[in-house]
């Protein structure tokens, strides 16, 4: 299994910006972000084959969200503009050593502990 640390979360006013980061212990093939919001569903916000192109944006993120990878230390990020209330959830990066990226938590095995994200 690969060992998934993300960091960054935090609170911050509607129309702010935050970037979240994920640290992967391993190989990777894809990447995601994925939120849960209390009594919600764990859902998918952004996914990403590493080192290349993003797979997959929620619609309630596109144009405000950017997936992106760095190779070199193998980390994931997610850059966060315009931040609504609605975004407030905690957020978690999974991976899958496969070159599909499933936009449904379901698909991922490997996933970090969450960081928390509070729009207010």
């Amino acid at each position: 299994h690969v060992q998934l640390v993300e960091s960054g979360g935090g609170s911050v006013q509607p129309g702010g910006s935050l970037r979240l980061s994920c640290a992967a212990s391993g190989a990777v093939r894809c990447m995601g972000w994925f939120c849960q919001a209390p009594g919600n569903e764990r859902e998918g916000v952004a996914t990403m084959y590493t080192g290349g192109r993003a797979t997959y944006y929620a619609d309630s993120v596109k144009g405000r969200f950017t997936v992106s990878h760095d190779s070199a230390g193998n980390i994931l990020y997610l850059q966060m503009h315009s931040l609504k209330p609605e975004d407030t959830a905690m957020y978690y990066c999974a991976a899958r050593s496969t070159y599909d990226c499933p936009p449904s938590p379901g698909g991922y095995k490997d996933w970090g502990q969450g960081t928390q994200v509070t729009v207010s």
